[in-house]
């Protein structure tokens, strides 16, 4: 099979219809789709789209923010829309710390407790993990850079999620390997042959230097940032991953590009760079 696989929020402009057709036109197998998108183009017609068109959903972005007091309920129906769309797996960013808005200065009440915010995030797993089950959708944590604790995951590293991943049959927890978010970690080629069949999805992008203002933003197209990307591909294929190889960038500049263009360069870059 070709792995490569082409997640929406990289051509951030396109619906899921839009999506579908430029991997089809661009002869990719499977797409990474986005549930504010799904919603948009519905998700009776999304599952449509991508079966008509003979696609694998790689992947479908994004649960979590689990450290909010109400978020079982939406992570439930994520997990509902995840197994209409024959999801491999959802992906799962677990939140920040409680009070902290992604991107927007302190205000209000907020919690300084770590420690408690990665408990509530254990709480809320042991939930959802039947519920997953039943189901058969397979949640994979993803760890983030730890530039991103406040406000959208304390959980930072592959080995932090493994431990809370492996409380749980693997065909109900897995973890997500995004370049982006561990290519720093000391310990990272160690995690990765730990988690074996725990890796869920393997999502590939450069970090840029320096990052700009906006750091959720800071995802460049393979080769244009630090990472070096083929001993991470190595160890994750090596762990015995066999699964697709997401492409999802967040970044202004392409965001703003052609989105054909976008993919046609993805491609070239997945070919000189990420192999």
């Amino acid at each position: 099979m070709n792995p490569l696989s082409l997640n929406q929020r990289t051509t951030k402009s396109w619906t899921v219809a839009q999506a579908v057709d430029g991997c089809v036109r661009h002869g990719l197998e499977s797409v990474g789709l986005w549930r504010e998108e799904v919603a948009e183009q519905g998700l009776a017609a999304s599952a449509k789209l991508v079966r008509s068109a003979g696609l694998r959903v790689s992947s479908l972005c994004r649960g979590g923010f689990l450290t909010a007091a109400d978020s079982l309920d939406d992570n439930r129906l994520a997990i509902d829309e995840a197994a209409e769309l024959g999801a491999v797996c959802l992906v799962l960013v677990v939140g920040g710390l409680p009070g902290v808005v992604p991107g927007r200065p302190l205000e209000g009440v907020v919690s300084r407790d770590l420690a408690g915010a990665r408990e509530r995030v254990a709480e809320a797993l042991a939930e959802l993990a039947p519920y997953a089950g039943e189901r058969n959708v397979r949640l994979a944590l993803e760890p983030l850079h730890p530039i991103y604790c406040p406000d959208r995951a304390v959980v930072s590293t592959l080995g932090q999620a493994l431990d809370l991943a492996m409380m749980y049959p693997s065909e109900q927890v897995g973890v997500v390997v995004d370049t982006f978010h561990v290519w720093w970690d000391p310990q990272v080629f160690e995690q990765i042959a730990r988690a074996g069949e725990r890796i869920a999805s393997y999502q590939v992008c450069d970090y840029l230097h320096p990052l700009p203002a906006d750091v959720l933003l800071g995802r460049g197209m393979m080769g244009d940032g630090v990472i070096d990307f083929p001993p991470i591909t190595r160890a994750v294929l090596a762990a015995g991953y066999t699964g697709d190889i997401e492409v999802e960038i967040f970044n202004a500049d392409i965001w703003a590009a052609d989105p054909d263009e976008v993919v046609a360069s993805m491609k070239r870059r997945y070919a000189e760079v990420v192999g």
